[in-house]
């Protein structure tokens, strides 16, 4: 594969993945849409559903890694470092793409940002934080077991992809984003609930970055203070991953 197909592969597939994942983020989360408080269950579903679109699309280009721990991972497996950069390039420039993309298509709902919440003076607006929909917050703001979280979810990741790749005819067969799409679902319903699984590093910091700019009212935030974790752990837990793979497979 070419440089240009990988960088075009990738950036199209996070597009759709971040496309799909912010965009049940904000179907859950945001005032004035139909799917508001709808749940955990439907942001899993749809983050995993935005895997399966986004690496069914990238893979005739590229193989639909659409996350830089992925592609970690194998390159400490094979030692195949070459495209790495390209890779990581694409994903990075899609992730900021589709969290634009998600502001559009929300576009009324950012513009609308408030709840009502009742007073002793009456009803009043308030903003609704957004920032989770475009990155990760954890529920219990703890450094050390936040990392621990994000690397052994994304252990959980990366190393059963890899080791799907050893089942004969799980890709030509055209089912194996399938299973990897379902497994994101499992992670998300299991492992998700510490921090909110990025388990990806251009998930999370290419649409914080997109955050911090888009002109959404009272947005708050984009907390940079806890930006590290949701990439220096998947990046751990991808080599870890890679490393044990090529010991133990």
């Amino acid at each position: 594969m070419s440089n240009g197909d990988v960088f075009v592969g990738e950036m199209i597939g996070t597009a759709i993945l971040i496309l799909f994942g912010a965009g049940v983020c904000a179907a859950v989360t945001l005032r004035y849409s139909k799917a508001r408080a709808s749940g955990w269950v439907v942001i899993a579903f749809g983050w995993g559903f935005g895997v399966l679109a986004g690496a069914y699309t990238a893979a005739p280009l590229s193989g639909g890694h659409l996350n830089p721990a992925v592609t970690l991972g194998i390159a400490v497996d094979t030692g195949e470092w070459g495209q790495v950069w390209v890779y990581v390039l694409g994903q990075f420039a899609g992730a900021m793409l589709g969290a634009v993309l998600c502001y559009l298509t929300y576009f009324a709902q950012f513009r609308a940002n408030v709840r009502e919440t009742g007073t002793t003076e009456g009803t009043v607006d308030e903003p609704v934080p957004t920032l989770g929909v475009f990155a990760t917050i954890p529920e219990i703001r703890n450094p050390v077991a936040n990392l621990m979280t994000e690397i052994i979810a994304t252990v959980g990741l990366v190393l059963p992809v890899l080791a799907f790749g050893l089942t004969e005819g799980l890709g030509e067969s055209g089912t194996l984003v399938l299973i990897v799409a379902l497994l994101v679902v499992g992670i998300g319903l299991s492992l998700g609930g510490p921090t909110g699984y990025a388990i990806n590093p251009a998930r999370d910091l290419g649409p914080r970055i997109v955050h911090s700019f888009l002109p959404i009212p009272d947005k708050g935030t984009s907390d940079w203070g806890y930006a590290w974790i949701p990439v220096a752990g998947p990046l751990i837990g991808g080599t870890l991953a890679g490393l044990v793979y090529n010991a133990a497979f």
